[in-house]
């Protein structure tokens, strides 16, 4: 698991192998992260929008950006998480994703970004 915190909003990521899929005769290497958002702060927030980079072994990277999280624009108050899972296809059984929040405090109006840490994606057959 990987953990940082931007802002008072504590990012956690946990990693996990979900299987090979065989797509139009391509070996795609599935890969499911599941994310909590702990606010830490004093004040209410709101996820507003994310932003992704998604890396493969051979350095091809995809960016995925959008409004909220699987459909949701999460409030989360102090004291309180939001955990969600979702995932990504690759190409290679190693890769990398790294990213950031698009966030609101709604008691000071003021909009910012909570970054999310880079993590690794890697299938475990692959390892030495």
């Amino acid at each position: 698991m990987v953990e940082q915190i931007t802002k008072g909003i504590k990012i956690s990521v946990q990693t996990f192998f979900d299987g090979i899929l065989y797509d139009r005769y391509q070996v795609r290497y599935a890969f499911g992260y599941k994310v909590t958002i702990e606010n830490q702060s004093n004040d209410s927030v709101q996820l507003k929008s994310r932003f992704w980079k998604i890396k493969d072994a051979l350095n091809k990277t995809e960016t995925v950006e959008g409004e909220g999280v699987i459909g949701k624009k999460p409030v989360i108050k102090p004291g309180e998480k939001h955990t969600y899972q979702s995932g990504c296809l690759l190409n290679t059984p190693f890769g990398a994703m790294s990213g950031y929040y698009n966030m609101i405090n709604f008691t000071s109006t003021r909009k910012f970004r909570v970054q999310i840490p880079s993590f690794k994606l890697s299938a475990p057959f692959a390892l030495n």
